[in-house]
């Protein structure tokens, strides 16, 4: 699986976990025609690849000079990206193998053909580009560069990438790299623990939440000892990958979880609703009900994991008399939301803050003493609002895990 950084790397990244296979980057450059620079004459890769396209050469009279000089300019910056995904790792090779190019969309495309050569060059035995969403077209694009096109979507009024997402943010360098070691960790776990059981349940599912009903990801594995239902923040959803990557820590450590978008996409449209924590922590106590009532999960004892706004909420649903809440986390949350409701919090509480993180950071405190049961602030050193840094959202899952672990094996041991 190679992703293309730096959009295509989250969503490579979730394909190769579904097929359980390597993941890695393919670090491309085009070699831009110099007065029509969108116009590529060629692209280079790493290990000194270069591919060109001849006819835009003869036709743009670029002489070698010319050309040179471009593929100087384009390989410090394919050096650089190259160091800082890779870290001195080598990369996977191609030789013989069947390449899976992904993208986050294919717009021009232009790159995603020059990735197609260089995957060709560094001697693939297949190619195949897998996107979301593209144009009608895009088979016929890409003729003569990939053996395969997989695309979900092509709308017949397509315009940009994003039209495809409910959520489309840049994806960082920090990302990307934390991504990569993701994927290698799990590749290194998985070789040396031999087969891993299935989960028993991996699926998408809907729950009715009062009037509406909204969409949600549930995951259990064998012989779960509880369940961890997500409670995301603001302009995020069940797709975010920060939550997915906690949930997938707390999955292996054999608990269950559950992410789900707390908002319809209707409500989504009015700003308001986000934060609204009324609103929202009623709808965690109407997933939680509904997981009462599943054979599955019924009898599995309760964490909420919030971030952002959504702690807040998790807070707020916790103190309501239809649940019973084993333990919280807050990963840079804003507790402060909760409002009233932090004086009748008794579920043991876990707030995670990142240590630059310095307003949310005093709120967590200040939430800390309102808070009349079992309180815990865990700063991570480094760390901003989101993770982003390297090695920050690891501690934060590791943090989460423990804590679930130690607090919901003792709501089991009370029943």
């Amino acid at each position: 699986m190679l992703g293309l950084p730096r959009g295509g790397v989250p969503v490579a990244f979730e394909v190769a976990q579904a097929l359980q296979a390597p993941l890695d980057v393919l670090v491309v450059r085009k070699l831009g025609v110099p007065f029509q620079p969108e116009l590529a004459f060629g692209a280079i890769g790493e290990d000194g690849v270069r591919v060109l396209n001849d006819s835009i050469v003869h036709e743009a009279h670029l002489d070698n000079d010319a050309m040179d000089v471009v593929e100087e300019e384009q390989r410090i910056e394919l050096r650089r990206r190259a160091e800082r995904f890779r870290r001195g790792r080598d990369r996977i090779s191609l030789a013989g193998r069947t390449a899976v190019i992904v993208d986050d969309g294919i717009a021009t495309g232009a790159t995603a053909k020059a990735a197609c050569q260089v995957a060709r060059a560094h001697g693939a035995g297949k190619v195949v580009l897998a996107v979301p969403i593209g144009p009608d077209d895009i088979v016929a694009r890409f003729a003569g560069y990939a053996d395969e096109v997989v695309c979900l979507s092509t709308p017949a009024f397509f315009f940009a990438v994003g039209q495809g997402y409910r959520h489309f943010t840049q994806t960082s360098e920090n990302e990307v790299v934390a991504l990569l070691d993701r994927a290698r960790d799990h590749a290194a776990e998985t070789s040396a623990a031999g087969a891993v059981d299935p989960p028993l349940r991996d699926e998408e599912v809907t729950v009715a939440a009062g009037s509406v009903t909204v969409a949600g990801h549930l995951t259990i594995p064998e012989r779960p000892s509880g369940i961890v239902v997500f409670a995301h923040g603001s302009g995020s959803s069940r797709h975010s990958p920060r939550n997915r990557y906690v949930a997938e820590v707390l999955n292996r450590a054999g608990l269950a979880t559950l992410l789900f978008d707390l908002l319809t996409p209707a409500e989504e449209r009015n700003r308001a609703n986000v934060f609204d924590i009324e609103l929202l922590a009623r709808r965690l106590v109407d997933v939680t009900r509904w997981l009462a009532a599943q054979p599955d999960t019924a009898s599995l004892p309760v964490g909420y994991f919030g971030a952002s706004t959504g702690a807040g909420a998790a807070l707020a649903a916790a103190t309501d008399p239809h649940v019973n809440v084993g333990a919280v986390v807050s990963r840079g949350g804003r507790p402060d939301l909760a409002g009233r409701s932090l004086a009748n919090v008794v579920a043991p509480t876990l707030l995670i803050v990142g240590g630059r993180d310095e307003v949310v950071l005093e709120l967590n405190r200040q939430a800390r003493n309102a808070i009349p049961g079992t309180c815990e602030l865990a700063v991570v050193p480094g760390a901003t609002h989101l993770f982003e840094e390297p090695g920050t959202l690891e501690q934060a899952a590791e943090l989460a895990c423990h804590w679930f672990i130690d607090h919901l094996s003792h709501v089991v041991a009370s029943q």
